[in-house]
């Protein structure tokens, strides 16, 4: 048995979102030294004593990837030798998650091997959020929690009230997407899309379902280069969507992905702080909503031995609770976005999110 204790530390790949999951909990971090020496080997210290101890180790797997997976796996490897009592992998975004099957003769299932050295490296539970497909927790063998920002993403819509809306998606995300446009009480379309080798850009198909002449809101899991969403924002356009919105869990936005989306007819683009955003993409179009207390509560749940799943039920409603907390401060979101708002408008919302947001950078 660990001791009746939690602990929360993090590695160098999103300091920021475990800082305030460890607001939303009352506690704080707990010290570690993550750092490279100049030959590149990581090195980790752990500065307290966490013998027997239920510890949390928050570390989404972004850029840079490999440097973030190794930074993971040391800190494990670290407190598993410290004696922990339980060590729990918080991955809000999991790596390599596309490459989860042979598609193509000679590939590897990378998603698989990262399972694994989660797994060999000591940690005794999975934490993630929105993997890229649900099979990837069988490639686990330890158990696995994946939290889901549809509940989060779905609830800020239906705030701003927009009429008409039509909820589109690719097949790979159809499931979550239907979960999500039975919440804004919307029909679902699908886009029908073939990816161009292993080249980052998809030639779009077909886009199943009537959305002329209704807003559409683009549904997935991640944005990358963003060529897939501009390609889906031009088919809509061509079937006659007056407007289109767009969100996902985890906001990449590798290059040229802001440039694109500036450059796009989107109203806007709403994403969660999975992966940390850089000051240079942060731009009008670009909100960003913080998933650190939807984690926390998780983080609470599973130390205390109680149900994760119960999160996102009918009977607990604690997703549509959060949408604006930031920094350990809870506000209710305004309704904005009439048929007439233009982007630029003085916004009372944009300006609490941008002052949360540059308050959390400080």
């Amino acid at each position: 048995m660990y001791a009746d204790q939690f602990e929360i530390y993090h590695g160098n790949s999103n300091p920021d979102l475990a800082r305030k999951i460890s607001r939303y909990l009352g506690t704080e971090t707990g010290r570690l030294e993550v750092f490279q020496f100049a030959n590149e080997n990581i090195f980790v210290k752990i500065l307290d004593n966490v013998r027997e101890k239920d510890v949390f180790i928050i570390q989404p797997t972004s850029r840079p990837v490999n440097q973030s997976i190794m930074e993971l796996l040391i800190m494990i490897d670290a407190f598993k030798r410290a004696s922990a009592g339980r060590i729990t992998a918080v991955v809000p975004y999991y790596a390599y998650g596309r490459s989860d099957k042979k598609d193509q003769p000679r590939v590897p299932i990378t998603a698989r091997l990262v399972a694994d050295m989660i797994t060999v490296a000591g940690a005794d539970r999975m934490l993630t959020m929105d993997l890229h497909q649900g099979q990837i927790q069988g490639f686990f063998n330890i158990p696995v929690d994946e939290l889901t920002a549809v509940h989060i993403l779905s609830n800020y819509f239906k705030h701003k009230h927009l009429e008409d809306l039509v909820v589109v998606t690719d097949l790979g995300f159809a499931k979550r997407a239907r979960t999500f446009a039975e919440l804004l009480d919307a029909p679902l379309a699908i886009i029908e899309k073939r990816r161009v080798g292993n080249l980052d850009r998809a030639e779009l198909m077909n886009v199943i379902g009537d959305v002329r002449g209704r807003r559409a809101v683009i549904v997935d899991d991640e944005i990358d280069t963003g060529g897939t969403l501009t390609e889906t924002v031009r088919a809509l356009e061509r079937e006659g969507v007056t407007e289109i919105y767009a969100c996902a869990t985890h906001g990449i936005l590798s290059d040229p992905a802001v440039e694109r989306i500036t450059e796009s007819s989107l109203r806007e683009v709403v994403l969660t702080d999975t992966v940390p955003l850089p000051p240079s993409k942060r731009i009008a179009k670009i909100t960003t909503l913080s998933i650190a207390p939807l984690i926390g509560e998780a983080i609470k749940r599973i130390h205390r031995g109680e149900s994760v799943g119960a999160l996102f039920s009918s009977e607990v409603e604690f997703t549509q609770e959060m949408l604006l907390w930031e920094d350990g401060v809870a506000r209710k979101l305004d309704t904005r976005h009439e048929p007439d708002h233009e982007p630029g408008e003085d916004d009372t919302l944009d300006a609490a999110m941008l002052a949360a947001s540059q308050a959390g950078d400080r």
